[in-house]
């Protein structure tokens, strides 16, 4: 048997990044093969073994016949004549299509090499549009190393586009979607991914509600980039920015789904468009089974993010009711990811993304001058049941007036 190095931990090395994973192929051996040299089996679409001391990935070499619709629909010979150039011509990307030996011998039979010296990320062979996942695994990719200045082959573009005209994305479960979104939200620039998923069609398919954004223009004045679609990415690469955590971003990507709601005579303007996004965003979260962490910060994102903007016109009654209705006595976290919501959301625009924000840090002095109102001094005072909470918001309002309207 001989036994290939393949896929990420050749690629990721070949570009100089840090490698994580490591997968190896095994050419010309048999499942009783591995098996009598320890391996574990573990895959039962195909035989995937764990190596008996480093607990490594070996795949035996395989070819696959579409049989069905959607990603799991193949058949799949792993048999011991299946040789190298066979396995890797199944391969998503060139660049994923390389292999290494162990004299440390590179072998490319689809031009990898080329492909990351030109950063094309380009399709292996037309067997690609028989996987829909692709188009999401592609995508993602193309936000990954966007940073090395990858861009998406118009020939690989094209066959995403035919993917996402034929249906086969209708047959990726919620949670296969799901799990791509996440990865590619934890990438350096992840609005290059749904900027993809909207270019080839399959935004449309897989997040209807965002894709509606595209082409509703918003006052030029205030929103220069004009079209709410861009400017959604727009504020997710800034939230990328201010943040490493997915489902921040995530509810920075969909604050304004409620602008695709606006009647198209109400233009450019969008009045409660924050009470609108509220049903679209519940359901894209609960139809893509996102964690119930998505949920709540993008439900949070849609309600508030139009006040976060104008909090120092605000009253105190009204600042306190953000504090109680999101839980922030107890979960002060959520008020840092309501600024990091404004911040992006304001500096998401053409022009503005380096534009100060001077409303997050008015945002935590209220917070802060709310909090410092000690519950046990009321107590002390003899208040009680319904009283004690009379009186702590009648304080914490006095606190927080006295930001707005300071003695000389």
């Amino acid at each position: 048997m001989d036994i290939y190095l393949v896929g990420g931990a050749v690629r990721d090395r070949l570009l100089g990044l840090a490698v994580k994973d490591r997968d190896y192929l095994v050419v010309g051996a048999t499942p009783a093969q591995m098996l009598a040299l320890d391996y574990r089996q573990v895959g039962k679409d195909f035989p995937v073994f764990l190596h008996p001391t480093t607990q490594d990935e070996y795949a035996l070499a395989r070819i696959e016949r579409k049989v069905g619709v959607g990603y799991s629909g193949f058949e799949c010979d792993a048999s011991a004549h299946v040789t190298l150039e066979q396995d890797l011509l199944r391969r998503d990307l060139t660049i994923n299509a390389i292999a290494e030996d162990c004299h440390g011998q590179l072998h490319d039979p689809y031009h990898g090499l080329d492909d990351i010296q030109s950063k094309t990320l380009r399709h292996v062979s037309a067997a690609f549009t028989e996987d829909p996942l692709r188009v999401l695994r592609v995508a993602r990719f193309a936000a990954r190393f966007a940073p090395q200045g990858f861009s998406i082959a118009s020939s690989t573009l094209a066959l995403m586009s035919e993917i996402a005209a034929s249906g086969e994305l209708n047959s990726l479960s919620a949670e296969r979607v799901a799990v791509e979104i996440e990865k590619a939200l934890q990438t350096q620039a992840p609005q290059i991914f749904f900027e993809v998923l909207h270019r080839c069609g399959a935004l449309k398919v897989l997040i209807p509600e965002l894709d509606a954004l595209f082409g509703v223009p918003q006052p030029p004045q205030h929103h220069p980039e004009i079209d709410t679609g861009l400017h959604s990415l727009l504020v997710l690469e800034q939230a990328a920015l201010l943040t490493q955590d997915p489902a921040l971003r995530f509810a920075a990507l969909v604050h304004d789904l409620g602008k695709a709601l606006t009647p198209a005579q109400q233009w450019p303007k969008h009045h409660g468009h924050d009470k609108l996004g509220l049903t679209p965003v519940k359901q894209l979260c609960e139809r893509l089974r996102l964690p119930n962490q998505y949920k709540e910060l993008a439900l949070m994102a849609t309600e508030y993010h139009q006040l976060l903007h104008t909090v120092m016109q605000l009253r105190p009654e009204t600042l306190l009711k953000i504090f109680d209705k999101n839980d922030m006595w107890r979960k002060p976290e959520r008020l840092e990811a309501l600024i990091v919501i404004g911040m992006a959301d304001s500096q998401g625009r053409h022009g503005f993304e380096s534009a100060p924000y001077p409303q997050g840090q008015y945002l935590r002095d209220c917070y802060q001058a709310a909090s410092a109102i000690e519950v046990q001094k009321i107590l002390a005072q003899g208040y009680k049941g319904a009283e004690i909470k009379t009186k702590l918001t009648e304080l914490r309002q006095a606190s927080i007036a006295k930001l707005k309207n300071p003695r000389p």
